[in-house]
């Protein structure tokens, strides 16, 4: 409802909305064309996802490859590429998070 009882003006808030799903396609599209780096075993090994949370590149330093121990290398790459997912999801926060916060503020819409 808006305070005071007012009826809501349709051709604002549609104004509104096309803007918030501009803003919102255009974070959407910073995230996948930004990248962001996880590391596990000190750096031995590096994982690259995009903002959107595609894996782009995974890097393996020669000293984490023993052939008679390929669980400790597949472990690594598990937690750097988590760790890189985990630097996504916040970069995916804070571009998101304020577009996802303004649709509290459209009178009318019950948000």
């Amino acid at each position: 409802m808006i305070p005071g009882g007012g009826q809501p003006n349709m051709q604002q808030l549609l104004q509104q909305a096309q803007k918030m799903q501009q803003d919102l396609a255009r974070a959407q599209q910073e995230l996948a064309a930004t990248e962001v780096d996880g590391q596990a075993g000190g750096g031995l090994v590096r994982a690259t996802v995009t903002g959107s949370g595609e894996l782009r590149g995974l890097l393996i330093d020669p000293k984490a490859v023993d052939p008679e121990d390929t669980e400790t290398l597949a472990d690594l790459i598990v937690a750097a590429v988590q760790a890189a997912n985990d630097n996504a999801q916040q970069l995916q926060q804070a571009k998101l998070g304020p577009l996802a916060q303004g649709m509290g503020g459209m009178p009318g819409l019950g948000f």
